[in-house]
């Protein structure tokens, strides 16, 4: 292990260790696993343990005494048991609202209503800028069209926005004082449908350009990750981003239904019941940005 470990460390390059393990008392404290192995367990039974054959091998070489060997052993099991007693009193302290978290709070039973409302004038600034792009950056035509001038035609005007303009301004707040957001998934800086365009693409060098890390003055960063296709392993990513800082707002967009389907086993063993099981809050929003589709049953 050492050697795998030193030689990943010093060429930078993965390396597989095949290792094969056994159960000595099988499954667990209430298991036989004789029952279903019965040769295999005969096998096992007979050869001496990993201890003993460590232990043996220490005295033959001379590195330890019988008696050096039969202290530490005792020493040991002492250690063990005091620990043991010492649990059945142990209460830990929690340490979940300190450090980044301190002056938050747990989740209380009553719903509170908090005013997040900010001036018209700063969501007309906010919008206008997240489709602001320099003259020498080429957008897409379709997205001046259609996309574009479209929203600062709503903005100036209303008497209502679209969904991904409510987002963008949103974002864009949020932003301006001084959180940072990441919005991960597959495809979501144009979105699911096209519709967000949180980054464009110039068409001659195709550089990436994100309108809202340039609303002006200090403000937060939004990170856009269009992860790959294997959303187990993406959502448990962005589950890890959730707990490191409440300053952070962790987006995870499931592009379509059975996105989510792929990504359920760290919903039940880590969103859902992270906090009550290990007293760690979590901020990370998922969004299924569809209903109804008729794009057939996986996909609504």
């Amino acid at each position: 292990m050492r050697v795998a470990f030193e030689y990943r460390k010093m060429f930078r390059k993965d390396i597989i260790i095949d290792l094969i393990t056994f159960r000595r008392w099988g499954h667990n404290e209430l298991d036989e696993p004789s029952f279903t192995q019965p040769h295999m367990y005969k096998i096992i039974r007979a050869r001496e343990s990993v201890p003993k054959q460590y232990e043996r091998r220490m005295q033959e070489e001379g590195i330890v005494t019988k008696d050096t060997a039969s202290e530490t052993r005792s020493a040991f099991t002492k250690f063990l048991d005091d620990e043991l007693a010492a649990s059945k009193d142990f209460v830990p302290q929690a340490d979940h609202l300190k450090g980044k978290w301190a002056g938050l709070v747990m989740a209380t039973e009553a719903v509170t209503t908090i005013d997040t409302g900010v001036p018209i004038e700063t969501l007309r600034e906010v919008g206008e800028k997240s489709v602001s792009v320099d003259p020498a950056f080429h957008v897409h035509s379709r997205l001046t069209k259609h996309h574009i001038q479209p929203r600062l035609k709503r903005l100036q005007e209303g008497p209502s926005v679209d969904w991904a303009t409510a987002e963008a301004l949103a974002f864009g707040t949020l932003l301006k004082e001084g959180f940072n957001i990441r919005l991960c998934g597959q495809d979501v800086g144009r979105g699911t449908f096209s519709q967000r365009h949180a980054m464009f693409v110039c068409q001659d060098t195709e550089n990436v350009f994100i309108p809202l890390n340039s609303i002006g003055g200090p403000q937060g960063k939004l990170e856009v990750a269009n992860s790959n296709l294997s959303e187990l392993a993406v959502l448990g990513f962005e589950y890890g981003v959730s707990i490191q800082s409440p300053k952070v707002l962790p987006i995870w967009e499931a592009q379509f239904g059975d996105f989510n389907n792929t990504a359920q086993v760290i919903i039940d063993t880590y969103i859902s019941s992270g906090e009550t099981k290990w007293l760690r809050q979590s901020g990370l929003v998922m969004l299924l940005p569809h209903g109804y589709d008729g794009a057939g049953p996986e996909h609504s």
